[in-house]
């Protein structure tokens, strides 16, 4: 029996976004490092291949609700690696508002200074208040976004790949310490960059950091078949999940890579209690706590209906849904994840919002550690994921909750690893070593 990779969320107060108003929660806990250096020391006691942390480059106006994204995960997270020795880092970053030369210098830094952990999310940006604290620029639509994205993820794997591995000379006698014909420069022009190269570092243990990627449109799933590591996706419906991965597979073969080059990682929210009764008593207290009548309207948004065409218990249907998609709906791979489960049968807004850990577009899977443990092995079993990406209801709580009692179950059965077999995190995850893009080119020419 294949195993699976297991990378824990340390967004808080948890996937619950409302978790903070727990009589026990901390509301500032999402500032707190020790707080985070201790999820980080149950997840690697664990043997959790990575701890994950999304992030956005605005404030939204959800705090006047919830806790904001928090620190900048590459401050936090390189902050964990160090307190850490083997659990890996992935960090979230804005292909619109960032230079592809910049994020590409420090994640090779990044992948330096962990010993070859360091993965970076990528992606583009939904929220358009993101544009106001970059120069005032209008926020790019999808497409542009996405074709924007493509060619960053060009320029910064032409640049980790600038340096050869030989190129290393270190003649203490002649004085000569590098050759500079195995380290060159990518001069790229395009659409969007202007980049010279090369960075002013060899590639670290990686070759290159793992690249990590979501996005369920035309743009995202172009960008992932040619340039992502794993793809981190939602699926509320088994029958979806088990599709997209297919389909990845095979954007990736027709980018002239091997299907298995690329990992499906399935985001899953996730409530483990001690037995059935606490944990439908905890899930009744969270959803309890769910501003519904806001998040219909958002969930409405999402799937091209107008505010107020059905309240939180209204039955919607397929029939009632546009054909398409809506262009300003915030992510089109939790659209289509929704989409998928009202197919299955008409829901109504608070179903789906309580599903959803609150409109997420992510399943919610509530239960004992065993029941939590047999629904990831028949969602792996079915082709669904490489592996899952564990969202806790409440960090706090049910990432704990999860290391401790769902791990070892798993572990038992053979479907997780018992120690950290390999140094990295791309040879744990089963990604190939990059090819240089220097040698390729020799060896092509």
């Amino acid at each position: 029996m294949s195993g699976f990779h297991l990378n824990l969320s340390l967004m808080t107060p948890g996937h619950f976004r409302h978790a903070w108003r727990l009589s026990h929660a901390d509301p500032v806990a999402y500032l707190d490092i020790d707080y985070f250096q201790r999820l980080a020391r149950v997840a690697e006691a664990a043997k959790i291949d990575a701890v994950f942390l999304g992030d956005g480059p605005a404030l939204r106006g959800e705090i006047e609700e919830a806790p904001g994204t928090g620190i900048d995960p590459l401050v936090l997270l390189g902050n964990v690696a160090a307190v850490t020795e083997n659990l890996g880092v992935v960090i979230t970053s804005s292909t619109t508002y960032n230079s592809p030369y910049n994020l590409a210098r420090r994640f090779q830094a990044l992948d330096h200074v962990t010993k070859g952990r360091a993965a970076v999310n990528i992606v583009t940006t939904g929220t358009s208040a993101a544009a106001a604290n970059f120069g005032g620029f209008a926020h790019p639509d999808r497409e542009t976004r996405y074709r924007r994205a493509w060619e960053f993820l060009d320029v910064v794997t032409k640049l980790w790949d600038s340096w050869e591995s030989d190129w290393l000379i270190a003649d203490k006698a002649s004085g000569r310490y590098a050759d500079p014909d195995r380290i060159h420069r990518i001069d790229h022009e395009g659409e969007f960059f202007s980049v010279a190269g090369p960075l002013p570092v060899p590639p670290g243990p990686q070759g290159r950091p793992v690249v990590v990627q979501a996005g369920g449109s035309e743009g995202g799933l172009r960008l992932a078949g040619d340039f992502a590591d794993v793809v981190f996706t939602v699926a509320q419906t088994r029958d979806r999940a088990v599709a997209f991965r297919e389909e990845i597979r095979r954007r990736a073969v027709a980018s002239g890579r091997r299907a298995d080059e690329v990992k499906v990682s399935l985001g899953v929210v996730v409530l483990v209690a001690d037995t059935e009764e606490q944990a439908r008593h905890r899930v009744h207290e969270l959803r309890d706590l769910l501003p519904i009548e806001r998040l219909t309207a958002n969930l409405l948004g999402g799937l091209g209906l107008s505010a107020g065409s059905f309240g939180p218990d209204d039955r919607i249907s397929l029939a009632d849904l546009p054909e398409t998609i809506p262009a300003q709906a915030f992510s089109t791979g939790f659209s289509e994840s929704t989409r998928a489960l009202i197919a299955a049968g008409p829901r109504t807004p608070r179903e789906l919002i309580e599903r959803s850990a609150g409109g997420s577009g992510h399943r919610l899977l509530v239960g004992t550690p065993e029941q939590v443990a047999d629904d990831l092995q028949e969602w792996h079993e079915a082709g669904a994921a490489d592996g899952f990406t564990i969202m806790p209801a409440e960090t706090a709580v049910d990432l704990e909750n999860f290391a401790t009692g769902v791990v070892p179950i798993l572990q038992r059965r053979g479907l997780f690893q018992r120690e950290y077999r390999d140094r990295t995190l791309r040879a744990r995850l089963g990604l190939p070593f990059p090819h240089r893009q220097a040698r390729v080119t020799a060896e092509s020419a």
